[in-house]
């Protein structure tokens, strides 16, 4: 019989039979060896003082391993539950003691799964209904141009001109998810920033080619004050894409024929990143709310745009340790200033 499959009541039983029989064998020889049958009697009250101590001390033994297991399990039960932290006594030197300290880091570390599941899923549910709220509309507006192709007689022009209109919304709902994918991805922690040296400039050219042909449609002119060779410590993919919607915004909002200007300074601790544009700015009472996802306001409901640039280019500079500041005042314009850690 393997030790670990047997139960503590056998074991217990089988120390109690092979005590008696030792006790047997002893006497027997004791009485062979002297013929003396007061020896044998005085062994055997001797084994019988020894038995019923013993039996005492199992019964003892028994009943503590007892109240230790069912104390162990409704541990174990609260703490699956969620309902107690394991009890600690911190100057018992016993093996209860080291087991419950034992639990009490198992308890944490449930405790640390649990917390963090409850905000992904919190997160997830977020999501999902930004998702569900934010494709409403072009998912609608998809099926009315879908439906009226397919139910009512058009022209050739109409027809290009509901496609186009089909082209349009599905260009928004295709940019809406893009943002969404990567929103998401950073929040979840499925994507990890590595900060390196690289050099600011070309970071710089890949946000700026992002928004080339939207500028240079309204003429606006822009200018850059970055010095060459700078290399700063960075995750320069995802610096690009936070200095994107940066440029991005500042394109969407200033009039056709004004001006956006990009600089780099070295300030004592952090490298300062200025946008700068001559747009129509943001009123003092929107600039703490500006960063949040899918805020928009009122007054910019007819420019295209789903509120979560902003959102997206604080989460990236501020996982990289850094922090986005802006300077406005209505009627001329904007300053957007990125602080990246100088490490």
């Amino acid at each position: 019989m393997k030790l670990e499959n047997l139960s503590v009541k056998k074991f217990l039983r089988l120390i109690t039979v092979g005590l008696l029989a030792t006790s047997f064998l002893v006497l027997l020889c004791l009485f062979l060896v002297t013929k003396n049958l007061r020896v044998v009697l005085y062994g055997g009250l001797l084994t019988a003082v020894f038995l019923v101590w013993g039996g005492i001390f199992l019964h003892y033994f028994q009943k503590k391993l007892t109240l230790f297991t069912d104390s162990l399990c409704r541990t174990l039960d609260d703490m699956m539950d969620s309902a107690a932290r394991p009890e600690m006594d911190y100057e018992a030197e016993t093996l209860l003691a080291r087991i419950s300290h034992r639990l009490e880091r198992l308890y944490n570390i449930i405790q640390k799964d649990r917390n963090t599941v409850a905000k992904e899923k919190a997160v997830l549910q977020s999501l999902l209904s930004d998702i569900s709220h934010q494709t409403k509309t072009p998912i609608a507006n998809l099926k009315m141009l879908n439906e009226t192709m397919l139910t009512r007689p058009i022209s050739e022009e109409q027809r290009r001109e509901f496609l186009q209109a089909t082209g349009s919304q599905l260009d928004k709902l295709e940019f809406l998810i893009q943002a969404m994918v990567k929103t998401s991805r950073l929040e979840a922690g499925v994507i990890t920033l590595e900060k390196k040296d690289a050099l600011i400039e070309e970071t710089l050219v890949n946000a700026i080619n992002g928004i080339l042909a939207p500028m240079e449609k309204k003429g606006i002119e822009l200018t850059i004050d970055c010095p060459e060779g700078l290399s700063i410590s960075h995750d320069s993919r995802w610096t690009s894409e936070a200095l994107f919607n940066l440029l991005d915004n500042a394109v969407k909002y200033t009039p056709a024929g004004g001006r956006i200007h990009v600089s780099v300074q070295n300030w004592e601790m952090y490298w300062k990143i200025d946008v700068t544009d001559t747009g129509r700015g943001i009123p003092e009472q929107e600039q703490a709310t500006i960063f949040k996802r899918f805020y928009r306001e009122e007054a910019v409901h007819e420019v295209d745009g789903i509120g979560i640039g902003l959102y997206l280019a604080r989460e990236i500079i501020t996982m990289q340790g850094g922090y986005i500041l802006v300077t406005s005042e209505v009627g001329k314009g904007s300053t957007f200033s990125v602080f990246l850690p100088q490490e």
